[in-house]
């Protein structure tokens, strides 16, 4: 295993910067006496598929875990990609590369709670869908905020940030992106209603209007560019994720077609003008796995919502979304990011051929190859965050912004304050996560912590959503403290599963995974044991819990009053 105190470049959570809670009593080392500490962090993942590329190959996904929507983009010999992150905050991870296959995380675009409010929103709303793009030194993100304000545009200088407060957008909709023609014009281009009484649940279109990068604000007309998808009769349903882009005479647009389950596709227009008409591919989809046989071994599904990037050999990839369920259409670690090659023909794109699988590895990228970094994001990888570094990495998110500061590292511990309670739509919890990035994982921490009034709680959460989440951790329950194992699967109460009695302040607990099983592991006095083995975690999945999102995994805390309560 690494650990995280010999990466470099470490980025701060502005947001979610330390500090005690105001006014609360402080133990040994001045630490709130309602505080939780963690002493570590630890994981280690493996695909369940085998796939060992050579060093001339990569391996798909490129981003592990819950990146969806990826937005790629090269600026001269660096490339970045930008993911969706919905209520999560720091929100819109951004990452870096110089051959489209490694990628470093070097940002989040959004760190400041003025920069997007999600309290009181559900883990699936929040930012949609961003867009990177650059121009003149200015780097620009697009994207939505669901339930928080609509289309918005942020810049900065460079990748790392600062970037800007948002700028709203007078464009309705979701999934905004920019083109920069070679004549100097810009567009908007996105998706909202259709110019009618939609036909159908899903009726969406595609729109464009220049934008003026100068005042970060849309002007003139507004253009329907493609009404429904590629043939209204059929009903395609949630046209969307659009992008434009010219090669040679044409300019070429592609949209995401079928929503965002196991219909998932890519589709291809193009036009003469880039206001249309646009006319659609005769062979579309370009890109997905629907016609597959779902019971084949190791499927990766639900492919689309793509963008392109030229390579400076003139060669094209497509980098996109797709899932790797375990079972059933069953997947927890929610949509990944993956990269294939484009090929043209009679100047149509296509990325892979109708009913063909998508592969594990593929040949690289004709781009220097980057030597694998500390901290991989695709493959078999471990890490352990001893929480002895300045800030925490970019890599950590809570959930919903934070109103107040409730972290600090200190001393090789990560101290959590009490704040909402997990579940609370109106507040925003004591919890930190990091990705569940692979099926086959094993999650550790050491914590101490101990419960004083009945429901105090402190331990490891695997999260879904507030609907859907595992707690196991220490509480005080039916007046003793115990370690328990609880869970919500779409509900708004807790089942236990599982509890014993501790005595213990400080205890290491261990969750294995394994597809949809679960076992629960703890360490007290010394004596390592098993709370619960063969636990059903399929009530994370996508398909059961709802929502876009993919399973996050961290520590958290909750006192049932939020008053001090000595060690």
């Amino acid at each position: 295993m690494i650990s995280l105190r010999t990466l470099a470049g470490i980025a701060s959570l502005v947001g979610l910067a330390a500090c005690s809670a105001p006014g609360s009593q402080t133990g040994a080392n001045g630490v709130s006496a309602a505080a939780a500490l963690f002493e570590r962090f630890s994981y280690e993942g493996r695909a369940q598929e085998t796939a060992t590329p050579t060093a001339s190959q990569y391996r798909n996904p490129i981003l592990s875990g819950y990146y969806p929507d990826p937005s790629v983009l090269r600026a001269e010999d660096d490339y970045y990609l930008i993911n969706s992150s919905f209520t999560n905050f720091p929100g819109l991870p951004l990452f870096h590369s110089r051959d489209l296959s490694t990628w470093t995380q070097i940002a989040n675009v959004i760190t400041r709670p003025s920069q997007a409010n999600f309290q009181g929103l559900r883990s699936s709303r929040g930012i949609y869908a961003p867009d990177i793009s650059h121009h003149k030194g200015v780097f620009y993100v697009v994207t939505t905020c669901v339930d928080c304000g609509g289309n918005m545009v942020m810049t900065a200088s460079k990748p790392e940030g600062p970037w800007s407060e948002p700028v709203k957008l007078a464009f309705g909709g979701i999934d905004p992106s920019l083109f920069w023609d070679t004549d100097g014009k810009v567009y908007l281009v996105g998706n909202d209603a259709p110019a009618e009484q939609p036909r159908y649940d899903g009726h969406r279109a595609i729109w464009v209007q220049e934008f003026d990068p100068a005042a970060l604000a849309v002007k003139g007309e507004r253009t329907l560019l493609v009404n429904g998808g590629v043939d209204i009769a059929a009903k395609p349903s949630w046209i969307e994720g659009p992008h434009i882009f010219r090669r040679g005479a044409y300019y070429y647009l592609i949209a995401a077609e079928g929503g965002t389950g196991d219909n998932h596709s890519q589709v291809v227009f193009r036009s003469a003008s880039v206001r249309g008409p646009f006319t659609p591919y005769p062979h579309n989809p370009i890109l997905s796995q629907r016609k597959l046989d779902p019971a084949r071994p190791n499927p990766v599904t639900s492919a689309g919502h793509a963008k392109f990037v030229q390579t400076p050999d003139g060669q094209w990839w497509a980098t996109f979304l797709a899932t790797r369920p375990y079972r059933d259409g069953l997947y927890n670690i929610g949509r990944e990011t993956f990269l294939l090659p484009v090929s043209w023909k009679d100047d149509w794109p296509m990325v892979l051929e109708d009913g063909k699988p998508i592969p594990f590895v593929a040949a690289r990228p004709a781009l220097p190859a980057q030597a694998r970094p500390a901290l991989p994001l695709s493959g078999d990888f471990a890490y352990v965050d001893e929480f002895d570094a300045a800030r925490l990495s970019d890599a950590w998110i809570g959930v919903r912004t934070p109103a107040a500061p409730f972290h600090r590292l200190e001393a090789g511990r990560l101290v959590l304050e009490p704040r909402g309670r997990l579940g609370d739509l109106d507040g925003t919890p004591a919890f930190l996560a990091r990705r569940q990035q692979h099926h086959i994982a094993t999650v550790g921490t050491s914590l101490r912590f101990r419960p004083v009034r009945e429901g105090d709680r402190a331990g490891l959460v695997a999260y879904q959503s507030d609907a859907s989440h595992l707690f196991y951790g220490v509480t005080r329950m039916g007046q003793r403290n115990v370690l328990a194992l609880t869970k919500r699967a779409k509900s708004d109460a807790d089942s236990l599963l599982a509890s014993v009695p501790v005595s213990d302040d400080a205890i290491d607990l261990e969750i294995r995974i394994d597809g949809g099983r679960m076992d629960f592991f703890y360490t007290a006095g010394g004596v390592r044991r098993e709370l619960r083995s063969g636990v059903d975690a399929s009530f994370l999945s996508t398909s059961k819990a709802g929502g876009f999102t993919g399973t996050i995994i961290g520590p958290y805390v909750w006192r049932a009053d939020g008053a001090d309560a000595p060690y």
